[in-house]
């Protein structure tokens, strides 16, 4: 099933802006809050459509390359992450409202739900995102590749699991809360009686507390460490491009939801080749009398080298294409071309028996931009000089 265009998902124009966006979103998931919709299947679904809609739409270069890309832009990813929500979760969507509501979930003390939460309403700690380089070949960009990276980041303490705790019998449950995470308050007013729901001050929202921390990560449950991720690049990536891989940016302390990893494309310099957009271009110096006489020459492009031919008469600044030789587009079967720029190359020095051989074609009608029609040919003078 194909899915709908996120401006029709939110209900709002292509040109909407940031609070236009905001205000749709903000509609759409107080309408299908799970908490407003207890065991409405549909309504969920809609409710985490919406939130992928707002997760790309809100973000400027999530969205521009949904414009220019749509739904297909999420092969732009490096290992199926997506710039999407494709992958959210509950907690990845309800880690939004902080922004959306001003914290915390807009159903706190009406349907007693919670922001960022799991399962029995305790609350779900996330990891922040990590910003990388990668640094590409140009023929690495042409073909696509993979790249093994060494990350230093927040990983999980493998002393503990990720737990923070010195070992299971360390756990006890928040007496503030009995292990909701949360606590609620009746508050009696002119309306009648009014439930707030709110994180509980003692756990942070954890339904529990740890008695005995872990000696190695002091009860945060993580840890600085080295992780090798390996990063699908797919082929037509360019300077400045950036992929996101769910899930592997840093751990979040105990047990909670890791960041993202940001993975932002550099491009090295080739020795002869230049890129312009999907073209690849490839500045050619001849003699002139390559030029003249014409001839066959061997260039570079990014599969290897190749054999062009130079037609007699060629003029300088002539551009010959080489179709399909240039870099393909993300999302797409087209490839550009590689354009040739000729460039006549004129010698800085010359030997006297050169110079002679010169001075006397100088005054040749096919040294001049525009020869007689009765007159003698470059070739013809050539002949009777050599003879």
């Amino acid at each position: 099933m194909s899915k709908r265009d996120y401006y029709d998902v939110l209900g709002v124009a292509k040109g909407a802006d940031a609070d236009e966006i905001k205000k749709a979103y903000r509609k759409m998931a107080i309408k299908y809050h799970p908490d407003k919709n207890e065991g409405d299947k549909e309504a969920e679904e809609k409710f985490k459509e919406a939130a992928e809609a707002y997760e790309v739409l809100s973000n400027t270069e999530k969205r521009q390359r949904y414009n220019q890309f749509g739904h297909a832009a999420n092969a732009q990813s490096a290992n199926g992450g997506g710039y999407g929500g494709g992958g959210m979760n509950m907690d990845d969507i309800f880690s939004q409202f902080g922004d959306i509501f001003g914290g915390g979930s807009p159903f706190e003390g009406f349907f007693g739900g919670g922001g960022g939460r799991q399962s029995g309403g305790r609350r779900v700690a996330r990891g922040s995102n990590l910003r990388i380089k990668v640094r590409l070949t140009l023929e690495e960009i042409a073909n696509g590749t993979e790249k093994k990276i060494k990350v230093n980041k927040q990983i999980h303490c493998k002393t503990c699991d990720g737990t923070g705790a010195k070992d299971k019998s360390s756990f006890q449950t928040c007496k503030t809360c009995g292990g909701q995470g949360a606590v609620r308050r009746v508050t009696n007013t002119i309306l009648g009686q009014m439930q707030t729901t709110s994180t509980c001050p003692t756990c942070n929202g954890e339904g529990s507390i740890i008695t005995s921390k872990c000696t190695v990560c002091h009860g945060d449950g993580v840890v600085r460490g080295e992780e090798t991720i390996s990063i699908n690049v797919p082929a037509g990536v360019s300077e400045g491009m950036q992929l996101s891989m769910s899930g592997k940016g840093n751990a979040a302390p105990r047990g909670g939801v890791p960041g993202d990893l940001i993975i932002l494309i550099e491009e090295i310099p080739h020795e002869t080749l230049k890129r312009d957009g999907s073209n690849v271009i490839y500045d050619l110096h001849i003699t002139f009398i390559d030029a003249a006489l014409g001839t066959s020459i061997e260039i570079p492009t990014i599969d290897g080298k190749a054999k062009i031919k130079i037609d007699p008469g060629t003029q300088g600044g002539k551009i010959l294409r080489l179709k399909g030789k240039g870099v393909p587009e993300v999302n797409s079967y087209h490839r550009g071309d590689q354009l040739i720029h000729i460039n006549i190359w004129t010698p800085k020095a010359l030997s006297n028996e050169e110079r002679a051989l010169l001075e006397k074609l100088q005054n040749s009608p096919n040294f001049k931009p525009n020869p007689g029609k009765n007159e003698k040919s470059f070739f013809e003078r050539m002949k009777e000089y050599f003879e």
